[in-house]
């Protein structure tokens, strides 16, 4: 798929290099089609990593994305340039006022804080709150998911005994349901993260569905009854080597961290881990794209 980015985005040699194709800005211009129009909102501190890796998962599909990268501007970000979000990205006032086919909120290291005590919370809170009148459909992922399903529906988030670190299989409750088209029976995804909503709360919302869950990590997939709000757990956008990165950083820093489990061959750090998630990752975001997207937004928004 040919997806718009800003020209010069880093991703876009990484990209490339992987046969992935992206088009610039220069090009998309002169092409007379109309694209879709996805907004991501990075929440993550490495944000050159994560834009990376979701863009690489949304270019499985033929369908002309164009991309718009935004992220709240009351939080500093210690650990992506000032320059590149000064020119890749825009803030959520400059963007406000616009209709979006899709947008996609990303993940957070904050979910051991309440929400309220998140400093841009009141700000998501506004965005989560534009994106019921100015977005088609909206893919939560990991604490997204977790500010999502509270704020809309109210659903808590609680603290796991024990971290959720590795590559666990998923069961798919209703294989008829688009988002899951093409999926196996079961599933690998990736997950880390310290908190979970209860399968019970999810499953006793009138309007959810728990779409795939794990024995072990609980939800893994939850859709609204309307598909206009989706709500991913795991991180099935990650590439071969967050896993790893993750926990060698960690060991570097002396913290008190399991190896992630399902992840690398026989369980040693030293051996190189295999990636058994990226056929499902293509899927779903591709099936998020057509049937949750393109087939349900309006030609012209206006």
């Amino acid at each position: 798929m040919p997806i718009n980015v800003p020209n010069n985005l880093p991703a876009i040699v990484e990209l490339k290099n992987e046969n992935i194709f992206i088009m610039e800005e220069e090009r998309a211009e002169k092409q007379d089609i109309r694209p879709l129009r996805i907004a991501l909102l990075n929440l993550m501190p490495v944000k050159i990593v994560t834009e990376t890796d979701l863009i690489r998962t949304l270019s499985n599909t033929s369908l002309q994305l164009e991309l718009d990268l935004f992220y709240m501007d009351e939080h500093e970000s210690k650990n992506t340039p000032r320059e590149h979000l000064q020119v890749f990205y825009k803030t959520f006032d400059q963007i406000r006022h616009k209709k979006y086919d899709g947008l996609i909120i990303t993940g957070a290291p904050v979910e051991l804080l309440e929400f309220e005590e998140v400093d841009y919370w009141k700000s998501l809170c506004e965005v989560l709150e534009w994106s019921k009148t100015n977005v088609t459909s909206t893919l939560h992922i990991c604490w997204g998911a977790q500010a999502g399903l509270f704020y809309h529906y109210g659903i808590q988030k609680y603290p796991l005994k024990k971290k959720a670190f590795g590559v666990f299989d998923h069961n798919i409750t209703d294989p008829k349901v688009p988002l899951v088209r093409g999926f196996d029976d079961i599933f690998p995804a990736p997950h880390s993260r310290h908190t979970e909503n209860h399968l019970n709360d999810l499953q006793n919302h009138p309007d959810l569905f728990v779409l795939a869950y794990s024995d072990k990590v609980g939800s893994n997939i939850v859709v609204s009854k309307d598909g206009r709000q989706i709500f991913i757990s795991g991180h099935l956008e990650y590439n071969p080597l967050t896993l790893k990165n993750e926990y060698d950083r960690d060991v570097s820093r002396g913290l008190a961290i399991e190896v992630p489990e399902n992840y690398f061959p026989d369980n040693n750090p030293k051996n190189q881990p295999v990636i058994r998630w990226r056929a499902h990752a293509n899927l779903l975001f591709s099936n998020w794209l057509n049937y949750y997207v393109y087939q349900e937004t309006p030609y012209d928004w206006k």
